[in-house]
């Protein structure tokens, strides 16, 4: 499996899509759905999908860890959108041609300013030395998350940079010792550890925890809220469904393996392919989530912390919970 390094403008669907004819259960504002038909895209079919890795879509928002002034640095997802006025034109341009495609912008003049340090994702097409706006309307970046950020705050607490470490959680093996009772899915234990910032130097990763995305995955509480991140691609499915639509919409609602967002397949070519649970017009979360279901074990062995987040997980160091959501500092 290749680094993730970057944002990709699209991630295509796995399948070729359609429009219907209803509000978005994903994009606030879009009066059409983008669903997945019975076909293969080709783009697919070319990268040999049917060989690929099929990884665990995780509900997060998008990090990125890369190099700040020599320094290894996380660095939050901000994409550049556009103002009032050029957003409302591009809305018009969606209604009548259900698609972004063909609308033409001034990024000078039609997106809001950025921060100085904001730089553009790789990938991210130019014209003429000029940034091209992916079908949404944005242009997909990023902006360093420093350590006393308030409006990074969730961000900056599970770096330590004087550690120069990230709490990242992770699938460590089979859970041999309920292996006969629990289902498939539910196998892969997790390990929630501090790993050094230049372990994950150029890849992208999603940050989740109690104030994340309605935290669909039940980590803490507000009065003591947990975050942490979780590499792209790191979370294998141990029994994926056949490529085929009707057995995955019913592996998406039969079973706890089937409680996730979606699927990403990583091709060997490199080729990224995604399955939304929206793509099949089902809701999430719907439950409880297969992430937050799964036993995970604390391994923080350095109690030295000045973090907030790292010294109360190092009072934790070796606990295992049954379930993830089950995380808690009432010991």
């Amino acid at each position: 499996m290749r680094s993730l390094g970057s944002v990709q403008q699209k991630m295509p669907c796995v399948f070729t899509t359609d429009i219907k004819e209803e509000k978005s259960r994903k994009r606030d504002g879009q009066s059409y759905q983008v669903v997945a038909t019975e076909t293969l895209n080709s783009i697919a079919v070319d990268a040999d999908v049917e060989s690929a890795l099929a990884t665990e879509k995780v509900d997060g928002t998008c990090c990125y860890v890369s190099l700040l002034r020599g320094e290894p640095c996380l660095w939050a997802r901000l994409d550049r959108k556009p103002n009032k006025q050029a957003e409302k034109r591009f809305k018009r341009h969606q209604q009548v041609h259900r698609s972004g495609k063909g609308f033409y912008w001034t990024v000078d003049q039609d997106f809001k300013p950025v921060p100085e340090s904001w730089i553009p994702a790789h990938g991210v097409q130019r014209e003429n030395e000029r940034l091209v706006p992916d079908e949404n309307g944005h242009i997909p970046g990023w902006v360093p998350v420093q350590s006393d950020s308030k409006q990074y705050c969730w961000h900056s607490s599970v770096v330590d940079y004087e550690l120069g470490a990230a709490l990242l959680l992770t699938p460590t093996s089979h859970n041999n010792s309920s292996a006969c009772s629990a289902p498939c899915g539910l196998q892969v234990e997790l390990q929630l550890t501090a790993v050094p910032l230049t372990e994950l130097l150029e890849h992208t990763l999603e940050l989740i925890g109690t104030n994340v995305n309605g935290n669909p995955y039940g980590l803490g509480c507000k009065k003591r809220p947990v975050h942490c991140l979780v590499s792209h691609g790191s979370i294998p499915l141990v029994l994926p469904p056949p490529l085929n639509l009707q057995n995955l919409r019913s592996w998406f609602q039969s079973g706890p393996e089937g409680r996730v967002e979606g699927i990403v397949w990583h091709c060997r070519d490199g080729t990224l392919l995604k399955l939304h649970r929206h793509h099949l017009g089902l809701r999430w979360p719907d439950g409880d989530t297969l992430l937050g279901s799964r036993s995970v074990c604390v391994h923080m062995d350095q109690d030295d912390h000045n973090h907030d987040l790292f010294s109360s997980l190092s009072k934790l160091n070796g606990r295992r919970f049954e379930r993830l959501q089950d995380l808690n500092f009432d010991t």
